[in-house]
């Protein structure tokens, strides 16, 4: 096989990469900044001097990252004490020996552009959680809410049309349920576009009523695999036996309206027995803003099942009951939060390999995750999605993503 093509990167004047690194990026930071501001109350009730002694050190350690990040300087190593930061570093050595000449180092516009926007984010719990006691503060919550509370007549919609679903979905023909997995998928595929990475911490809602968008919406399907995924799942369906597990994954993107979309999906997967259990796998930490926690993925159910709508509240009580009963698991695991390819997920983490390979079908969200499937590199547009998986199959998967990246397989 011949050599995979150049990294992505902030070199390349006037692309995505070099746009979010010299606009979205500081944006972002100075966001993080101002949240912690608005908080210095909270933190001194909370803990006292102490509280706004910490909220000061996390703000200056933010804004020098803003500083090293605006003026392009080199990428220095992480000194806290976390789980990942010796597998971080080694990364940093890994990527300084990729460069001939000795003299030069990684730096925030010269480096793979996937490595520097996870470092940023990286470097942004490193603030924090070297600031206690208010090292367990996440500074993407509010704006994660916010996103889920400013999109609930989408929600209502979306819960109303699948509680309506629900209620004859034992009567639906072969063809009718068919039809109802791809408007599902397709709402999970355009529920992506509510990413506040993307729009630099600013509101991205979902205001407008996704299910009477979707033909309007058709034509910008780029791929559409839609058949394949069909027939694998009433494959699955048909021949497992009364006692096989039939597992669906779902490796998360963002909270608020997307995760409402996913969560609707994986409820249809069990409601019409096309899966027996469903696995959400989301970040231990706050991620390119509105990444999904463990905190996330509960909160939203709890406003859910607590909404003032009783699709909605049905919905909620029904995921509960899910969780409650093992039937959908929620894991996150320190490699979601790295820097490297998927690729290399066998040798880093060979655990999360063996438990993705239970899944009789992976399903990846969103853009970041479709960048790491595809090692962010600038593969021609003819190359086949396989190939630029480079050898990363742990089970049958798909990439369900809107468009930000260049990057295409």
């Amino acid at each position: 096989m011949a050599e995979p093509p150049d990294f992505l990167s902030a070199r390349d004047v006037g692309s995505f990469a070099y746009i979010t690194m010299r606009d979205r990026t500081p944006q972002i930071l100075t966001k993080v900044i101002d949240t912690l501001h608005r908080h210095k109350s909270e933190f001194f009730e909370k803990h006292g001097e102490v509280g706004m002694k910490a909220e000061k050190k996390a703000i200056s350690l933010l804004s020098k990252l803003r500083n090293e990040l605006q003026t392009d300087k080199p990428i220095i190593p992480l000194v806290d004490k976390w789980a990942d930061a010796d597998i971080w570093n080694q990364y940093l050595e890994y990527q300084k020996g990729l460069l001939n000449e000795s003299d030069r180092k990684p730096s925030w516009f010269q480096s793979p552009w996937l490595f520097v926007e996870c470092y940023m984010y990286r470097r942004i719990h490193e603030a924090v959680i070297q600031s206690p006691p208010i090292d367990d503060f996440d500074v993407f919550k509010e704006s994660k809410d916010q996103n889920f509370l400013e999109s609930q007549q989408s929600v209502m919609v979306l819960c109303t049309h699948f509680q309506q679903l629900t209620s004859c979905i034992e009567d639906l023909d072969e063809n009718k349920l068919k039809n109802e997995f791809f408007k599902l998928l397709q709402i999970s595929l355009w529920g992506n576009k509510c990413d506040l990475s993307l729009s630099g911490g600013e509101s991205s809602s979902q205001k407008t009523d996704i299910l009477n968008s979707l033909e309007d919406l058709k034509p910008f399907i780029l791929v559409n695999e839609l058949e394949h995924l069909w027939s694998l799942l009433r494959k699955f369906r048909d021949t497992r036996k009364k006692t096989a597990i039939v597992r669906v994954d779902f490796v998360l993107d963002n909270s608020g309206f997307e995760l409402i979309t996913d969560l609707v999906l994986a409820d249809f997967l069990l409601s019409s027995r096309l899966a027996t259990e469903i696995h959400f796998h989301g970040k231990m930490i706050p991620w390119f803003v509105s990444d999904t926690t463990l905190r996330d993925f509960n909160w939203v159910i709890e406003h859910v099942k607590h909404g003032n709508h009783e699709p909605m509240a049905k919905c909620g009580a029904a995921w509960e009951k899910y969780v409650q009963g093992g039937r959908w698991v929620y894991h996150d695991h320190v490699f979601w939060t790295l820097p490297h390819a998927f690729c290399a997920m066998p040798q880093i983490a060979p655990d999360l390999y063996a438990e993705l390979q239970k899944a009789c079908l992976i399903i990846f969200k969103g853009d970041l995750n479709y960048r790491k499937l595809a090692g962010d590199r600038k593969w021609e547009f003819t190359v086949p999605f396989h190939e630029a998986l480079n050898g990363f199959h742990p089970s049958p998967l798909c990439s369900i993503r809107t468009l930000k990246a260049e990057i295409q397989g």
